[in-house]
């Protein structure tokens, strides 16, 4: 795979400076077209050989285009804050906005490569990585993101001469590092850990470019010329995707009935009973938040439902067992500028906890596949593969200790209009009450196919839905507690058996 790059290419320095102002007004302006049209992210990843030149290319990237529309990143070791949640948190919060360019040293790649090479990660490890990465870039470029990958090549005779000749040089010696010596020692194994990843992640909507690193106008040229191509073919390229034929609900038969419709709604609690399970319920997860098992894990607790089905309360009545300072109440509203121009998963990534702590989501992820797939707001191609998306994100966050606890509070429509019309009648909570929540309610059938969908598609072992009966609030708050406290437990048990 690397044998076309260790030829020895080269260009002279006229070529060079004859092409070099041209490429670089074409990337300039491909920028600035970048920015004005704000369809779409770039992301640059840089991977390859020591001493191949990446950090000089880029510095050049810097100076050819504005700076100010470019973000570099650098993922070296993880932080503790890093450490304390799943490993792609660090990415996602990187990302670049649609409009702008961000490029990655030290990506997912780099971390798999490292690994494997110094035995850090088993093979089987590597694949699953393989399999994470190829998921990430597949999500990011269906949601518009432009992804170049890099890999800069020496031969190993040549990158053995390239450091010689930096280490003699007084003025670029700082520039070697402890880790350029060291991959002169594993080249061998690098390579072929190099070609085994590339080989299994190439793919069309992310190929990678190998770049011959020996002679820096040839470089140079190559990257800004791969750079200016893609840029240019992805601004021309304006036309919207096609929807996809299979948007039929799965439950779709000659029986209508859904998960939902099995519940019975005549659940109720006493008020008596009430009041005891509820303060037992709250003792327990007040005890449970403080067990120092907890260090090994976080919360992150969904909450869904119809319109008027409680969440709000049930939301304040978890709440009430804790210390504000070991939870975050995330209130989930139509995405803000800044959220839209990052892929939608963007804006829930930022807010997953640190180990030891519980965050809360007041709806979540899933509008994607509710509200946006039943107004429309997006294209029938972008929620049928969120279903998939979201059991990805999930299990990243199950396998870093996040226990997970998704709850749809569920409400018939008598239920509804009778909640409705107490709230329109009552000043203190008639602002719960808008036009966009009658509009909704005449989408009932619509929302009751695509909740049937979600639960179906989304209800998995490592994140299953708790289906809340929610015609009476005081039950449906104490299942909650109850349910939350019940995923606690199990995780700490299995903790303590894994070891």
């Amino acid at each position: 795979m690397f044998e076309s790059a260790e030829i020895g290419r080269a260009i002279d320095k006229a070529t060079f400076d004859t092409e070099e102002p041209l490429l670089r007004e074409a990337l300039l302006e491909a920028q600035y077209a970048l920015r004005e049209q704000g369809r779409f992210a770039v992301i640059i990843l840089i991977n390859g050989i020591e001493g191949a030149g990446k950090g000089e290319t880029v510095k050049l990237l810097n100076e050819w285009m504005d700076p100010r529309l470019i973000q570099v990143s650098t993922f070296d070791q993880q932080t503790d804050e890093e450490l304390a949640r799943p490993a792609a948190w660090r990415y996602w919060r990187q990302l670049p906005p649609k409009g702008r360019i961000g490029i990655f040293f030290g990506n997912w790649y780099s971390q798999l490569l490292h690994g494997r090479v110094h035995g850090e990660l088993k093979k089987e490890q590597l694949s699953q990585g393989i399999v994470g990465a190829l998921g990430l870039e597949q999500m990011l470029c269906n949601e518009g993101t432009l992804i170049f990958k890099f890999w800069f090549h020496l031969s190993k005779k040549q990158m053995k001469a390239r450091l010689r000749s930096l280490r003699d040089d007084p003025l670029h010696s700082w520039r070697l590092s402890p880790l350029d010596w060291q991959q002169s020692k594993t080249y061998d194994k690098f390579v072929r850990v190099g070609e085994q990843v590339l080989r299994r992640t190439s793919r069309d909507y992310a190929p990678w470019y190998i770049v011959e690193g020996v002679d820096a106008c040839y470089r140079s040229l190559t990257v800004g010329r791969i750079l200016l191509e893609g840029l240019q073919a992805a601004l021309r390229d304006t036309t919207r995707r096609a929807p996809l034929p299979h948007t039929t609900p799965l439950m779709t038969s000659i029986d209508q009935r859904s998960l939902l419709d099995s519940l019975d709604m005549s659940l109720a609690l006493p008020k008596a009973d009430y009041r005891e399970q509820l303060t037992r319920e709250q003792a327990r997860l007040s005890r449970l938040m403080r067990d120092k098992r907890m260090r090994r894990h976080a919360l992150v607790a969904v909450f869904e439902g119809n319109d008027a089905a409680g969440k709000g309360g049930a939301i304040r009545r978890v709440a009430a067992a804790l210390d504000p300072r070991q939870y975050r109440i995330v209130p989930v509203a139509a995405p803000t500028e800044e959220e839209r121009a990052q892929p939608y998963l963007w804006r829930f990534w930022r807010h997953i906890p640190a180990r030891g702590k519980f965050t809360v989501f007041d709806r979540s992820w899933y509008g994607r596949v509710l509200v946006e797939r039943v107004e429309g707001f997006c294209e029938p191609s972008d929620w049928l593969r969120a279903y998939g998306e979201i059991n990805d994100f999930e299990e990243q966050l199950s396998n870093a200790g996040v226990v997970l606890v998704k709850f749809w509070l569920a409400i018939d429509q008598d239920t509804q209009l009778a909640r409705f019309q107490e709230r329109e009648a009552n000043p203190v909570k008639r602002f719960k009450i808008t036009e966009e929540d009658w509009r909704n309610r005449e989408k009932w059938p619509q929302y009751r196919d695509a909740v049937g969908d979600m639960v179906d598609r989304t209800s998995t072992q490592m994140a299953p839905w708790t289906l809340v009966e929610a015609n009476d609030k005081p039950f449906a708050r104490v299942k909650v507690l109850r349910t939350l406290n019940d995923a606690l437990e199990m995780a700490f048990a299995k903790a303590d058996k894994d070891g």
